[in-house]
């Protein structure tokens, strides 16, 4: 079940706050950063990774180190537009857009940001394969596939499940129990991708549950799962960190022109 932000005890959005010489929130480099998380929540519908209209993105805003986007409550991810993402501060007020963002939208997002400067995209779903494996007992990753080798060393498992994160100190505990990793596997509940950007966030979140996808496949067999030599993994890992950052800005490129030719309103 979810909550949106102006539920009672929680707190209400208040008009944001005068900015002297602060950038436009509707510079190019703005729009193009709606555009692009926008791109993403349409095609993370398209391939079954939402749930009703739960899980959340966001990222900061450009030129912003206190802003950032995120999806407002009520909108499935096919619903997502460029102009209905919200531009929040770190304090629950929403300084651009219509409607709040869901409250563990908020707690979790707000402080993840705030907590992890480097976090500059947050991706959370509750997508199924991955989301599957955090329902199982030991690591949920095992890197025996190739795709899995994309997050060898990058990942970490928050044992520690307490509900829906509904106030400030949970979604620090969830930022503190992240660490250095770039994917936190949340026991019962699912998974948070970290990026220094869009592109690399929704990079990262589609090979994930690919590579969940996978090991799932692989369990079902029965037959014991031979996970890749410690140092081959190490090697293979480095060798596809080299091109991540193009990678990334590639595939997001692709499924711009994708949803361009078929569902174009993911612009407005």
């Amino acid at each position: 079940m979810a909550h949106s932000l102006d539920t009672p005890g929680n707190p209400t959005p208040s008009p944001a706050t005068a900015r002297s010489n602060a950038p436009a929130l509707d510079s190019p480099a703005v729009e193009a950063a709606r555009v692009d998380l926008a791109a993403c929540f349409r095609m993370a519908a398209r391939l079954g990774m939402h749930e009703g209209i739960c899980n959340h993105f966001s990222a900061m805003v450009p030129d912003y180190d206190d802003l950032f986007l995120v999806n407002p409550y009520g909108r499935a991810f096919s619903e997502v537009t460029a102009s209905s993402l919200l531009v929040c501060d770190f304090h629950g007020a929403v300084v651009a857009g219509d409607g709040v963002p869901e409250a563990t939208a908020f707690y979790i997002h707000a402080r993840l940001h705030k907590q992890l400067p480097r976090a500059r995209a947050a991706f959370h779903t509750h997508m199924p394969y991955a989301t599957a494996l955090t329902m199982t007992e030991g690591d949920p990753l095992i890197f025996a596939g190739q795709t899995a080798l994309k997050f060898y060393g990058r990942t970490a498992v928050d044992h520690d499940y307490n509900g829906l994160a509904l106030d400030e100190q949970e979604g620090d505990r969830i930022a503190s129990a992240t660490g250095d990793a770039d994917i936190i596997f949340m026991k019962h509940h699912g998974v948070i991708v970290l990026g220094n950007g869009i592109a690399e966030a929704w990079d990262d979140l589609y090979y994930l549950e690919r590579a969940c996808q996978v090991q799932v496949l692989a369990m079902s067999t029965g037959r014991p799962i031979v996970p890749v030599e410690p140092a081959v993994a190490a090697a293979t890992h480095r060798q596809m960190r080299e091109e991540d950052a193009t990678s990334a800005r590639l595939h997001l490129e692709s499924i711009k022109r994708q949803l361009d030719a078929e569902e174009p309103d993911y612009r407005h």
